[in-house]
């Protein structure tokens, strides 16, 4: 997980030609009001006249510890061009930051999407979250933990979540087993407090009132997310959720599960689209 912002970062290069039917409005602060966390920012990616589309707000990946908004204009202006507003947000980073505070950012992402976006164009009913790696983990809190989002004119209901290849679905069994091992590079982020590592593990708090969940996870991603993905589905089925989907893409290791997002024409556009539009 820890190379995903290096190998990403060339992306920019590959993303950086004009996209000229969609608007990128950048570093909009989000966190103003919240004296617990840093000013942090987000980037909004909506087509030219756009008018009540569905909405993403996606969490980059990084082992919690690195990653910007800005390396992910591909995904941006991608989905755009495909008729989905998308909101890229920053939000703090190990190890001046740890997982409490990176929550919080997400949710408050989120509300400033929920009160804000129908200014770009967004519809308010049909907001998903998603994020890659770390970044889904955080989208995988936020879908777990909806009640926490701040009341707005439309509830606090989510459309649904997109999970792509996920880590820390169960970080709790994870770093009890590893943390003093391979799983100990992330405990600046999760700290050496199996309380923290269990409050911020989403599938313990799977109910049955979750919105649809769709996860994305490479046939040759890292064991650990594997893992973590089969303890989760485990327990969505002793709650009796239906509306949680796995999707295996064959072949696909964990970096080449967001980088594919550079071909339009391919298979993750069909799932992802597909879904919004379900939902």
């Amino acid at each position: 997980m820890s190379k995903i912002f290096l190998v990403v970062t060339i992306l920019i290069v590959a993303s950086s030609c004009a996209f000229r039917s969609v608007h990128r409005h950048k570093d909009i602060t989000y966190t103003d009001s919240n004296a617990n966390l840093p000013t942090k920012q987000l980037d909004v990616y909506a087509p030219k006249k756009a008018d009540n589309l569905p909405v993403m707000v996606f969490f980059y990946g990084g082992s919690w510890e690195s990653g910007e908004k800005k390396i992910y204009n591909f995904l941006g202006n991608r989905l755009a061009r495909r008729e989905v507003i998308v909101v890229v947000a920053d939000y703090p980073l190990a190890s001046e930051y740890t997982i409490p505070s990176m929550q919080e950012a997400a949710l408050e992402a989120v509300n400033w999407t929920k009160d804000h976006i129908a200014d770009f164009g967004g519809d308010t009913d049909r907001i998903f979250v998603s994020g890659h790696s770390a970044g889904g983990h955080l989208a995988s809190l936020i879908a777990v933990k909806e009640a926490e989002l701040a009341p707005s004119e439309n509830g606090n209901k989510l459309a649904g979540s997109i999970l792509i290849d996920a880590a820390g679905l169960d970080m709790y069994s994870y770093l009890q087993e590893t943390g003093k091992g391979e799983g100990k590079k992330y405990l600046n982020a999760f700290t050496d407090d199996p309380a923290v590592w269990k409050e911020y593990s989403p599938m313990y708090f799977l109910t049955d009132d979750l919105s649809p969940m769709l996860i994305l996870e490479g046939e040759r991603t890292y064991p650990s997310i594997q893992g973590s993905r089969e303890r989760f589905m485990k327990r969505v089925g002793e709650v009796g959720i239906e509306d949680v989907t796995v999707k295996i893409y064959p072949k696909k290791k964990h970096i080449p599960m967001i980088t594919q997002f550079l071909w339009t024409p391919g298979r993750v556009y069909r799932d992802v689209l597909g879904f919004i539009e379900d939902n």
